[in-house]
């Protein structure tokens, strides 16, 4: 009979068909537990009386069970305080965990199998004053936080928003989205064209499932964003990379690639690159679009921050110009919100979103539905539109206040264009400038940048590096630019500092 103990989430067996007595199998029963870490040192043992009736024993049985533990050294008793997982591990103990970790099973964190490998984590710089110029991260000082509070507390008020739904998330929210994209992206979406998921990533991840076979090709930009690279290469993509140059993908190589394998779809940035920040001109456009429809290529379009314009008319994006269905649009609000509000979202033909909702059944089933309906107020009431109009005018003069301090302090070694959107500059940096050493040496400073590395399919990248804007104030983004300068080295190792 195995019977849960209130006073602490195990679980002890009895059973009463055991040859062995039933002192001797609580006590084995606890001892175990503390063996594998579930009962910590110090922590407090039941009661013996509550003990003995949740086990439905007499309580000297218990009392003996626990005097058998005390004599073992596995717990501590006292007749005031109660008993108590001792401090001192027991000898049979010690000796079993020294057995283990000499084999190395200690360095396996008692699974029975080898982990995979795992990605290589970014570092990212520590202590107080720390700067981190990421591209792609909002300033969360200017998120509307009671606004989006208030709204989600009417949202929990709603009769059965707590229940389960469809997968495709709730319908309000996607037609506030369609009205979003109809007057910012040029798109005309009915509610069955949009899925909403938990962020762009969890998109790429369902659109991949959905619409990628072990073995298919996926083209992919030689610089790109590698998290939706492992999703492709994750459903047994094989993925292949696209030179670019300074207005983004080169779609005449693409088109020669297509001439010696069957393309299944292609990943890309279109409106600002990632890394590079370049917008894929009109004519490009127009040639891919023709080709995808040609070779029945899926045109996968991650829109990250297309919401961030500050020059003129933004370029509309390709789902926008679509009349053959190739184009699978990727959006995400958060960019525009914040990370923690994982609310992203498809647009496609409707047999897509289809495919789509039929794997997210089997992914997480369904959305934040709270969230998402307070998100669709939101934008019903123009909250989020007024939001990024502000997060407009401020990244836009944090953008001019970061490029005029890298041409100030680090004009010799960094040469880089002012985009017209986006969250971040592409510095393309100095012949004898080691991206990495320097990047390693900023850490070290407390101030933090992508270098190109970080972004290369082939392990060749450029001497260059991605410096986002958006997080700092304008004061952060100068002593920032002088941290770099202070920490810039040259390739071999030699020391020269730029002022």
């Amino acid at each position: 009979m195995h019977v849960p103990v209130r006073s602490w989430n195990l679980t002890l067996a009895v059973d009463r068909d055991d040859a062995a007595p039933v002192v001797a199998q609580i006590a084995r029963a606890i001892a175990a537990h503390i063996a594998a870490g579930r009962l910590r040192p110090g922590e407090r043992l039941p009661g013996t009386r509550e003990l003995s009736r949740t086990l439905r024993v007499h309580r000297n049985t218990v009392l003996a069970a626990y005097g058998e533990l005390a004599s073992e050294g596995w717990v501590d008793a006292s007749p005031n305080r109660g008993t108590y997982v001792s401090s001192e591990i027991p000898v049979a103990l010690r000796a079993r965990v020294a057995r283990r970790e000499a084999s190395g099973g200690g360095r396996r964190a008692g699974y029975a199998f080898e982990p995979g490998p795992r990605p290589r984590a970014r570092r990212l710089p520590a202590g107080p004053g720390a700067l981190e110029l990421s591209g792609g991260v909002p300033d969360l000082h200017l998120v509307p936080v009671h606004a989006i509070a208030r709204a989600h507390r009417r949202a929990l008020r709603r009769p059965g928003i707590l229940d389960y739904c469809e997968p495709f998330g709730e319908e309000r929210l996607r037609v506030a989205l369609g009205a979003m994209l109809r007057s910012t992206r040029g798109l005309d979406p009915d509610p069955s064209r949009l899925i909403v998921t938990r962020g762009s990533q969890h998109a790429l991840a369902l659109v991949a499932r959905a619409l990628v076979r072990p073995g298919d090709v996926v083209a992919v930009e030689e610089l790109g964003y590698t998290p939706a690279w492992e999703a492709f290469r994750a459903v047994g993509a094989r993925l292949v990379p696209v030179p670019l140059d300074g207005e983004g993908l080169r779609v005449d190589v693409l088109e020669a690639l297509t001439r010696r394998e069957r393309v299944r779809a292609v990943y890309l940035t279109p409106q600002h690159q990632l890394p590079t920040t370049a917008t894929l001109p009109a004519g490009r456009r127009l040639a891919l679009l023709k080709l995808a429809a040609a070779e029945r290529i899926v045109l996968v379009e991650d829109d990250y921050d297309g919401d961030f314009h500050y020059d003129g008319r933004p370029v509309l994006p390709l789902a926008s110009n679509d009349p053959a269905g190739v184009v699978v649009y990727v959006g995400t609000l958060s960019k525009v919100l914040a990370p923690a509000l994982r609310i992203g979202y498809v647009e496609a033909p409707e047999e897509v979103v289809r495919c789509l909702a039929d794997h997210r059944r089997y992914v997480d089933g369904q959305g934040d539905r709270p969230m998402e309906l307070a998100l669709a107020e939101l934008l019903e009431d123009g909250e989020i539109q007024q939001h990024v109009w502000r997060m407009r005018r401020a990244y836009a003069t944090r953008r001019d206040v970061l490029a005029e301090a890298l041409r100030e302090e680090l004009g010799g070694a960094l040469a880089f264009s002012v985009p017209a959107g986006g969250l971040a500059l592409w510095c393309r940096a100095a012949p004898d400038v080691d991206v990495d050493l320097w990047a390693a040496a900023a850490r070290e400073r407390g101030v933090g940048f992508r270098p190109a590395s970080e972004f290369t399919f082939h392990g060749r990248p450029p001497a260059a590096l991605r410096a986002g804007f958006a997080r700092l104030a304008e004061r952060e983004l100068r002593e920032a630019a002088r941290r770099l300068a202070q920490s810039l080295p040259v390739r071999g190792g030699a020391g020269r500092h730029v002022r």
